[in-house]
């Protein structure tokens, strides 16, 4: 049985807000502004495999009228990412990356083949893939090997199937003029933001202006115990109109790359 856009939509955003209750008390924050935030886009994480990638995600918003758009590079962080768009424009975008494991060390990529190897071969198909959580048995060394090679490599261990990050549409918002202007009373509100890079990643000049908070911490369990580590983010994005007047919906990787630190521990 498949599942609309409405249902995937609220089922990806309980769990999310489960993982991060940040996401959902600055929304609530926003809303008692008077605001109606839209949602921009949706991002999700993934591992280059034959039973995973991309497709593994992108086959389920595609019969919900998404179509591929543009892809995106990240050599320093071994991931590749596509980004879709839908035919109805109130749906956010879909944002999909996936970790290319061919390009780790012998022992991480051991270990993300013993994880793997623990879903069946049809785990992608199953209507509840894109908000299945973590589906292996993982312990605390193997995170934390992973770690050290990869935050990326070790947080798909953690927590496996989900949204990683919504975003928020900053241009849907009324009562602030600039980015800079919604990311102090993020602040003010006792949220840290991600500033590497900046805090405001982009500019008017790329069409696209993003910031985020770092990730919530949340305790996972994991077969030989538990860890306290971050989990998902919130994301803010500004776009700018292009020569046509539409506004830009693609993508800029470099900012995109800055972003993905949202869930590195917070030092």
């Amino acid at each position: 049985m498949s599942v609309n856009a409405e249902q995937m939509f609220k089922n990806l955003w309980n769990q999310y807000v489960q993982l991060t209750p940040q996401a959902d008390k600055i929304r609530q924050l926003l809303e008692g502004r008077g605001e109606n935030p839209l949602n921009d886009h949706v991002a999700f994480r993934t591992i280059k495999h034959p039973k995973l990638g991309i497709e593994g995600f992108a086959k389920h918003f595609r019969p919900l009228g998404y179509e591929a758009k543009g892809e995106y590079h990240f050599e320093q962080k071994k991931l590749y990412a596509i980004h879709m768009e839908p035919t109805d424009p109130q749906q956010p975008k879909i944002f999909i990356s996936e970790l290319l494991t061919d390009q780790l060390s012998d022992q991480a990529q051991t270990y993300i083949e013993d994880l793997v190897q623990q879903l069946p071969d049809d785990a992608t198909s199953q209507p509840d893939f894109c908000f299945s959580g973590r589906p292996w048995n993982c312990t605390k060394k193997v995170y934390t090997d992973l770690l050290q090679e990869s935050e990326y490599a070790a947080w798909m261990s953690a927590f496996g199937f989900c949204a990683n990050h919504f975003t928020i549409l900053f241009n849907s918002l009324s009562s602030f003029e600039t980015l800079e202007q919604l990311n102090e009373f993020i602040k003010a509100s006792g949220f840290n933001l991600n500033s590497s890079g900046g805090e405001i990643k982009g500019s008017a000049d790329v069409l696209l202006a993003q910031s985020s908070t770092m990730a919530s911490n949340k305790v996972v369990h994991f077969s030989d115990g538990e860890l306290e580590i971050p989990s998902c983010y919130y994301e803010f994005a500004r776009r700018y109109e292009m020569e046509s007047g539409s506004l830009y919906q693609g993508f800029v990787a470099a900012s995109a790359d800055k972003i993905f630190e949202s869930t590195d521990k917070n030092s």
